[in-house]
């Protein structure tokens, strides 16, 4: 008999992404065993107890499609936009949840397309500062030399040891191509996570009095504190200042606002003459026409979401949302019909393959989708 406390830790892990492989087979074989149905619904209820605002959740309901022995894919329509907690642990049984802001009868989704695209992976190329570059991906690990420095790629990931006196300092540029992602560890220890199509340029070393990095696309960066040296990140015309901090930047050339949203620390934003400082939990919005900054409170599930894999839409658009999709499977978006203007809310897993997501959208919208080839057709 599993320990309920067992689970919940499991449950809580699993939320934060902190399970191991061990820890997440033994909380598969717990899902639908003995004890864990109380446990579950306790750990829901825990999870939109404190939100107030949100209608009550039919927990059963959820329950027995976490418990649904094969992975159908089902759309669960509310009459309220709301990012449900519950749909990390939906994915726990390869569903998704979903909710939209209107009411309609439930229906099943459409059968999977036999046309396919499979979802990004960890893949990237390096350009060192002589031109050449060197294509990187999950697999394997070795150890890329420039002059004086080594840089390893180990784990999915690069990282760059730092050293000492800045002789030999060179630039490098990362770029994630559509349907990829990658993490780089600069040579200060700063964590930065990038998004697909997106390019970081940065130095092998960092001297003088800042820390300067150039971004393209979207980053989520985790700074290593030295009030003595500054971060910067430089993009287009915009400056995000920093001192030591965790924030994202979404500065793709296709969407029409820069965003920069804090999330622990202190961060300045400046494009021209107009500055603003943020708080944690804010969210700095560049408008890319009249060079105007706003703040406002953010949506971090929404903004991390990417990083954690998840998609999540919270009142957007259809067009908005056919971008992200876009950039993660590497695919160009025709409109033969008009996009709704109804607004979308909901969690999707970025593993699902492309049919799966469209599937999901098509049931819980007006529009229909057909894949050709790297193209999504919206149809009426």
């Amino acid at each position: 008999m599993p320990d309920p406390s067992r689970i919940q830790y499991l449950l809580e892990g699993y939320l934060n992404k902190s399970c191991s492989r061990e820890e997440l087979e033994e909380l598969f074989s717990y899902i639908g065993g003995e004890n864990s149905e109380e446990v579950l619904k306790r750990f829901m209820g825990d999870v939109y107890g404190a939100d107030t605002t949100v209608p009550e959740l039919d927990f059963e309901d959820i329950y027995e499609k976490i418990l649904a022995p094969a992975p159908v894919v089902r759309a669960r329509i509310f009459s309220f936009t709301r990012i449900a907690a519950a749909a990390v642990v939906l994915l726990l049984a390869g569903s998704a949840y979903w909710l939209l802001n209107r009411k309609t009868p439930e229906k099943m989704l459409v059968k999977v397309q036999e046309t396919d695209i499979a979802p990004g992976i960890n893949k990237a190329v390096l350009t060192l500062a002589d031109g050449s570059t060197v294509t990187l991906d999950s697999t394997g690990n070795q150890v890329i030399r420039q002059g004086q420095v080594a840089i390893r790629k180990q784990n999915g990931q690069l990282l760059y040891a730092a050293h000492g006196d800045g002789t030999g300092v060179h630039y490098n540029k990362l770029t994630t191509p559509r349907g990829g992602q990658f993490k780089l560890v600069l040579p200060d220890g700063t964590k930065v996570w990038l998004n697909s199509a997106s390019t970081l340029r940065y130095p092998t070393a960092f001297t003088g009095e800042k820390r300067i990095v150039e971004l393209e696309g979207q980053g989520y960066f985790e700074v290593a504190k030295n009030a003595a040296q500054p971060f910067r990140v430089m993009v287009s015309n915009m400056e995000v200042q920093v001192l030591g901090t965790d924030f994202d930047v979404m500065a793709y050339p296709d969407e029409t606002t820069v965003n920069t949203t804090l999330l622990t620390g202190s961060v300045q934003v400046k494009e021209g003459p107009a500055l603003q400082l943020l708080k944690p939990g804010q969210q700095a919005v560049l408008d890319n026409q009249n060079h105007a900054i706003s703040v406002k409170d953010a949506d971090l599930k929404k903004v991390t979401a990417w990083k954690n894999g998840l998609f999540v839409f919270n009142n957007m658009a259809l067009p908005a949302i056919l971008r992200e999709v876009a950039r993660w499977y590497d695919v160009d978006i025709v409109y033969a019909a008009k996009p709704s203007e109804e607004l979308y809310g909901g969690g999707i897993g970025r593993n699902l393959n492309l049919s799966g997501v469209l599937s999901l959208l098509e049931g819980s919208g007006y529009n229909h989708f057909r894949i050709e080839g790297r193209k999504v057709i919206v149809l009426p």
